[in-house]
């Protein structure tokens, strides 16, 4: 089974008053492609039906007389009611509601309660939330509505946690991607769970992170398996569905052959235009595209497929569903976290990024109730002639005059000379940089990075980011004081080029291909092999999963011992599961493949 590509006509969504952004709203609806192009919105085949529209919708739950349709953050639930009720009463039918947010305890007292997870005045960093959905709501609402069916009645539960109040109802799960909640936040149409206002941007996305998404994430995990219709709800007025059991049934082929997740592209400070020139199908009327979240899933959505029909759910739901048949081994260590991410760092004719180091194991657990830190690498996808990497400290730094220079900088603007402190090298295709925590180090202007790294992603302590403004105007956040309490000096002078700059070794050949190595820092949990073939190379993956990117050549095509088929284009990621256990990649283009592949170690587990 080959699945096919597609392509979409959309418009620029950016003006519309219930999102902010200039990135497009997906369609519910594609059309067959044979472009060469990267693809911003892969999808893979549904195991059953994708149906459309409010009416569909009704027609699949009228007939059930007690419902609750549950849902995350962010999900316009009264567009919903009101969508429902229409089409229902008008089939002489009554409904009767209950809305979960009734029964939401005060917003003073959700304040309270989630409290300690917030970081007190820190902008950025909060703790991992330990609590349940259920201590959001009054006692005794957690399963403690009795409802007699009735003939002539509909009993609709409706919000965040209704599954909570009617555990036997038939149960409706309506779904937001990340990135259009935080679409919708920024346009002022989301609000944080048990929230009555807005608070900035930040402070949001802040409770989001440490308090919201863990709550509801582990409700959703609860809720998996008992889910009767699943409803992708990103588009207002044009909702989109699949049954239950075709639902898992499609994740369960997921984890068992290949993924690609819907990347997203945010503009930045520091962005260049690399993304803006090479990936055609991105909007171009911002000033630059600073990051991509290829993989990084605590963000990302799965894009479903029925036809022309498309449905987008958010990854969790394919760890909750089958973790062991996804990471495989890891499993052991990661439970339902996913552990590698990839994502893009663009700063052609952009900037410097800021100078910065990531927490060590111990800090991130203790501070942020984080289980394993941001252990990095910059693999060098594309670079000009002039591109530097900041990674480092010189042989004569000295701590204390270093923290000294950046607080006073902090407190005055004034510039500092970072190459007196940090150390630069040289930047070209396929180089590897090994960032493991507490390495001081920043992507220079005109690199076009893969990052490679643990999937924790927001744990950046930046201690000097040349003076700029970010794009709304403000200073950029610096953590001089988290960043000392981590950065590890003895990572200087010769020792840098010695061992945090991976050196390339052949691990295997064969007529016309080449297994390359480029092995990472023994603290790091992952690693890092490349193959190079000009026909095809059979790969196992191990029990391990397979993190791949295509990084030089037009095209390879994905055959699985399954029988399904996909063809990748140059710098698409795409994941091989372990379940699927040995594959074949063939080149489709003309020159040389190279694809690179990221795993967990085998020690590591």
């Amino acid at each position: 089974m080959t699945t096919k590509k597609t392509s979409f006509a959309i418009k620029n969504s950016g003006s519309d008053q219930w999102r902010k952004t200039e990135q497009y709203l997906i369609p519910s609806q594609s059309s067959p492609s044979t472009g060469k192009e990267y693809d911003i919105y892969p999808t893979f085949p549904a195991s059953g039906e994708i149906k459309t529209g409010y009416d569909a919708l009704t027609q699949i739950i009228m007939n059930h007389p007690i419902i609750a349709i549950d849902g995350y953050v962010g999900v316009f639930f009264d567009e919903l009611k009101k969508e429902i009720e229409k089409r229902i009463t008008s089939s002489g039918k009554q409904i009767i509601w209950h809305n979960t947010s009734d029964s939401l305890k005060p917003s003073a007292e959700i304040d309270e309660l989630i409290a300690p997870f917030l970081g007190g005045d820190d902008p950025l960093f909060g703790t991992r939330c330990t609590l349940e959905l259920s201590d959001f709501f009054d006692k005794p609402f957690p399963g403690s509505l009795n409802v007699i069916p009735s003939t002539k009645n509909i009993f609709i539960i409706m919000g965040c946690g209704a599954a909570l109040a009617a555990p036997n109802a038939y149960t409706v799960y309506i779904d937001l991607p990340k990135n259009e909640l935080q679409f919708r936040m920024r346009g002022g149409s989301a609000i944080n769970l048990g929230a009555t206002v807005a608070g900035s941007n930040k402070e949001m996305y802040k409770r989001f992170y440490f308090v919201d998404w863990i709550v509801l994430n582990n409700h959703k995990q609860k809720t998996l398996p008992k889910i009767d219709l699943i409803v992708d709800s990103q588009r207002p007025g044009e909702p989109t569905m699949m049954s239950g059991d075709s639902f898992r049934a499609s994740l369960e082929a997921m984890a068992c052959n290949f993924f690609r997740v819907r990347p997203w592209f945010e503009p930045g400070s520091w962005g260049g235009q690399w993304m803006k020139e090479h990936i055609n199908a991105l909007p171009k009327n911002v000033p630059n595209y600073a990051w991509s979240f290829e993989l990084i899933v605590p963000e990302n959505g799965l894009l479903f497929s029925y036809e022309h029909s498309l449905l987008e759910v958010s990854f969790d739901f394919l760890m909750f569903h089958n973790n062991k048949a996804v990471i495989g081994a890891a499993a052991k260590r990661f439970g339902f976290e996913f552990p590698i991410r990839f994502d893009f760092l663009d700063t052609f004719d952009g900037g410097n990024l800021s100078v910065q180091c990531h927490p060590t194991t111990d800090y991130i657990k203790k501070e942020f109730g984080e289980t394993f830190t941001q252990d990095e690498t910059y693999y060098i996808l594309d670079a000009e002639k002039d591109a530097r990497v900041y990674l480092g400290f010189q042989e004569s730094i000295q701590p204390d005059e270093f923290k000294a220079i950046l607080e006073e900088s902090a407190e005055n603007a004034t510039p500092v000379e970072i190459e007196k402190f940090v150390q630069t090298h040289s930047a070209s295709k396929f180089d590897l940089f090994l960032i493991p925590a507490g390495t001081v180090h920043g992507s220079g202007k005109n690199t076009m990075v893969l990052e490679i790294s643990n999937t924790p992603y927001i744990f950046t302590f930046k201690m000097y980011d040349w003076l700029r403004m970010d794009l709304d105007g403000k200073p950029r956040t610096l953590n001089i004081k988290r960043a000392f309490e981590n950065l590890d000096f003895s990572r200087k002078g010769a020792i840098v080029k010695e061992n945090f700059i991976s050196k390339p070794v052949l691990l295997d050949e064969g007529e016309d291909w080449k297994l390359i190595h480029q092995p990472t820092h023994p603290n790091h949990f992952y690693d890092v092999h490349r193959y190079d073939f000009e026909t095809s190379v059979f790969i196992n993956t191990n029990d391990s999963c397979q993190i791949m990117m295509l990084v030089e050549g037009e095209q390879v095509m994905l055959e699985t011992q399954n029988g399904m088929k996909q063809v990748f284009n140059y710098a698409e990621t795409f994941v091989v599961p372990a379940a699927a256990k040995r594959f074949k990649l063939t080149n489709l283009g003309t020159t040389t493949a190279r694809v690179v592949t990221s795993f967990v170690k085998a020690n590591a587990i």
